[in-house]
């Protein structure tokens, strides 16, 4: 069976600041993920998908259910595959990075495992059987409709993101294992909101639109009818600018940790979220780490306030609280404030 070919990163018409959210992601997965607001159809979970088609393979541990990174520690993995690799050599294997999609109707067992029935009732072994996130592990999990999906699920999500491990006490069973990976989360507004305190938890949030001009519209079209046409010589086509993509994203994972941070600019960060009023300190780290993500993106050595203004709006936009008197809305509010902070 061939791998599905998907469709290229580059070739993604407009959509400027979700795909920049989601690079910013990818090189610093600690951010706490992206949450795209929008219409449907508008290259969400395509673009999420691109991203993770265009990284090089990952290095795992072959019959590893949780496709551990061979030179790490194998202690969290589960009987089974502990039993697999007993006295055996870690034989490393590539796989494609994860790509994981939650569907609304999961269950909590289906998300984090369970106890596998078949092996207690056939074999009377105890068994756990990873979920989606064991599967999520190194790679990214998607969630279409957020906004809808039960409360209880996204408050799990949530601090498994953060934490980076799932632990699992149920039916007999005490598992903990990793769960590292990339959260993007995606939903239509007029559909149901999240709640304030769980949609701040998310690292970044864009807003997506269906293009307005019949330029755009028609571009779009047309790369994605040469694509559903020839899947494999259209991605021949944007081959090269997937792969400079590639190239800026793996430099930025390697010198973000470097990058040299002066305190006028967390001073700038601190004033910033003052301004607008953004509860805790959640806007300040977040934009810190964003702002350093995009600086190494750009192949920038040092923080500066420029790159604090293009991640600002994506940081802050969903920390600020309702204001029924100002009809601008949340990004209307954050560039007024950095206009002010930032005139000359």
């Amino acid at each position: 069976m061939t791998a599905r070919i998907a469709y290229p990163f580059s070739a993604i018409v407009g959509q400027d600041e979700m795909k920049l959210a989601l690079l910013i992601a990818a090189t610093d997965p600690g951010i706490g993920g992206v949450m795209v607001f929008g219409d449907r159809g508008t290259g969400k979970s395509t673009a999420v998908r691109a991203l993770a088609a265009l990284l090089p393979p990952l290095k795992a541990v072959e019959g590893c259910v949780y496709h551990c990174d061979p030179k790490g520690d194998l202690a969290h993995c589960d009987s089974a595959c502990t039993a697999r690799l007993a006295g055996k050599a870690r034989k490393a294997i590539p796989i494609p990075t994860p790509v994981v999609d939650l569907p609304l109707g999961a269950t909590e067992d289906r998300l984090v495992g369970a106890l596998d029935l078949e092996a207690a009732l056939t074999r009377g072994e105890k068994r756990f059987e990873p979920g989606l996130l064991a599967r999520a592990h190194r790679g990214f999990l998607y969630i279409d409709e957020v906004n809808l999906l039960e409360d209880h699920l996204v408050d799990l999500l949530l601090d498994v993101a953060a934490s980076g491990e799932n632990v699992v006490e149920r039916e007999g069973l005490s598992v903990r294992h990793p769960a590292r990976f990339v959260l993007i989360g995606s939903g239509n507004p007029e559909e149901g909101e999240l709640r304030p305190q769980l949609l701040d938890r998310f690292g970044l949030s864009v807003e997506v639109k269906t293009p307005t001009t019949l330029a755009e519209r028609v571009e779009v079209v047309r790369r994605r009818d040469a694509f559903d046409r020839d899947p494999k010589a259209f991605a021949a086509a944007w081959a090269e600018a997937d792969a400079e993509v590639r190239d800026r994203l793996l430099a930025a994972r390697a010198r973000v940790s470097k990058i040299d941070t002066p305190t006028v600019v967390l001073e700038s960060a601190s004033r910033l979220c003052m301004a607008t009023q953004a509860d805790g300190l959640r806007g300040e780290l977040t934009i810190l780490r964003a702002a350093r993500a995009f600086a190494a993106l750009k192949g920038a050595k040092t923080l500066n306030e420029s790159h604090i203004r293009e991640i600002a709006a994506m940081a802050l936009r969903h920390r600020l609280r309702r204001n029924p008197l100002d009809e601008g809305g949340s990004t209307i509010r954050i560039e007024r404030a950095m206009n002010d902070m930032f005139a000359a």
